[in-house]
């Protein structure tokens, strides 16, 4: 959907095309606090790691500085936040590449281990895998679920991609292998080397490998690459949330002054909009009691599990809106079509059920739908306004038509914007027009 029609707000407005105004309203509303809440975490975050480093520094100043760097960074060009981007992860990838490579040298030559290979005997001693039974594993998903959040940002900066034809299909293509070598390659390594029970009992297991290694200053290098990581979500958090609203604001599911836009086209009303919403909600995060604000970050599970079953559902109304010929022609296709989009419907069903399940994610779900039912009541109040503002330009559409006929019967000249007595009046103000429901209004609209 993404590379046949780049948007800004993405797949909000993918449910506003394909499943109806309401299901873009709803979805694009529920990602942007969906990344609120994780951009507070992120924030969060970044005060403790630097507090690592200095620990006589209170935490505020850095979160303090860190939004006000962020949100200078995505004021700038779409360029800067794309180097910046690339920068924040090569530290990342270079790191992990790095803690895989000195694995292996752990695992086959016994590097740091005495000479004495490691082997990969841990993967199934100890009970080996599932030595608790399914269930814990099972129960695992709806975390691994959260933590794969994230990903869709990549149908966001399709409508500011050079080449979305090209360069959207790659970067989605290698998500798959990325996935393989940085998080299952990863996993390989560590619990080849160290027995899955005692990884996370003595301090981190990346920390653990480089001093296996001999790197005495192994935490300073790990606290640098979560801090970049931190940087990065930042960074990302506050581009999307700002593109996701300037986009829901072009489709009339936002207020109109987040369309505005610099000479570079920033939409930088979101992204100070984003800015102080992140700054008054990481205070509140000080402030508040821990499990009043547990409560609220539960629902971030429940907004990514939503979006994507939203964009699953937009992808499945997609595919049968478009003629067979116009199936066929499209640039880039969801493998399996249809067939594997319901395949991971199912799946998303079956993590709501187990958020239900499970009595500590339970309130997720609570949470989930307490915050739809808050949104519905929002629409409810959006549309009685946008009922009143289309009758009283109809009221006003009306009158001109009826000064102009009035002007062309007394063969007085037609005010400014009104149609000449040699021309038919605008079928966007006639009667007739607003009736039928032409460009502008609805049939409905037209009741005052």
């Amino acid at each position: 959907m993404s590379v046949h029609n780049p948007a800004a707000s993405s797949f909000s407005r993918y449910a506003q095309e394909n499943l109806g105004p309401l299901a873009g309203y709803i979805t694009g509303w529920t990602y942007c606090f969906e990344i609120l809440i994780v951009a507070i975490a992120d924030v969060t975050a970044f005060g403790i790691y630097m507090g690592v480093w200095f620990p006589a520094v209170p935490h505020w100043i850095w979160v303090l500085s860190v939004v006000l760097i962020i949100c200078a960074i995505n004021l700038m060009s779409v360029k800067v936040f794309g180097e910046l981007e690339f920068w924040f992860s090569f530290f990342k990838v270079a790191t992990i590449i790095i803690m895989i490579v000195a694995g292996i040298g752990i695992i086959v030559w016994g590097i740091g281990n005495g000479g004495q290979p490691t082997g990969i005997h841990n993967l199934w001693s100890n009970g080996g895998f599932f030595s608790n039974g399914w269930l814990g594993m099972i129960m695992s998903l709806q975390m691994v679920m959260f933590a794969y959040g994230g990903i869709e940002i990549i149908g966001i900066t399709a409508r500011e991609a050079k080449d979305p034809e090209k360069s959207i299909p790659r970067a989605i293509n290698s998500v798959p292998m990325r996935i393989l070598v940085f998080y299952v390659g990863t996993l390989f390594v560590i619990m080849s080397i160290y027995p899955w029970n005692q990884v996370g009992t003595n301090g981190s297991p990346f920390v653990l490998t480089f001093q296996h290694m001999g790197i005495t200053f192994a935490a300073s290098i790990l606290n640098f690459v979560v801090l970049t990581a931190s940087l990065s979500a930042i960074n990302s958090d506050v581009f999307g949330v700002g593109r996701m609203l300037h986009g829901m604001a072009e489709q009339g599911s936002a207020p109109k002054i987040f369309a505005k836009t610099s000479r570079r086209g920033i939409p930088w009303v979101t992204v100070l909009v984003m800015t102080i919403a992140l700054l008054f909600a990481v205070y509140l995060n000080y402030i508040m009691p821990e499990n009043v604000f547990l409560v609220i970050a539960s629902l971030a599970t429940f907004a990514t599990v939503w979006v994507w079953i939203m964009i699953l559902l937009s992808q499945i109304a997609f595919r049968r809106r478009l003629p067979p010929e116009e199936v066929k022609a499209l640039k880039f296709k969801v493998p399996g079509g249809v067939v594997t989009t319901i395949a991971g419907l199912i799946f998303l069903v079956f993590i709501i059920a187990l958020i239900g399940y499970h009595p500590d994610t339970r309130i997720s779900l609570y949470v989930g739908f307490a915050w739809i039912v808050l949104l519905l009541i929002g629409w409810m109040f959006k549309r009685r306004r946008d009922r009143q503002i289309g009758a009283g330009v109809v009221v006003f559409s009306a009158l001109s038509g009826l000064q102009a006929t009035a002007g062309r019967i007394s063969g007085a000249a037609s005010p400014p914007g009104v149609s000449s007595p040699n021309k038919p009046l605008d079928d966007e103000l006639s009667f007739k027009s607003l009736w039928q429901g032409g460009p502008i209004f609805s049939r409905g609209d037209t009741r005052c």
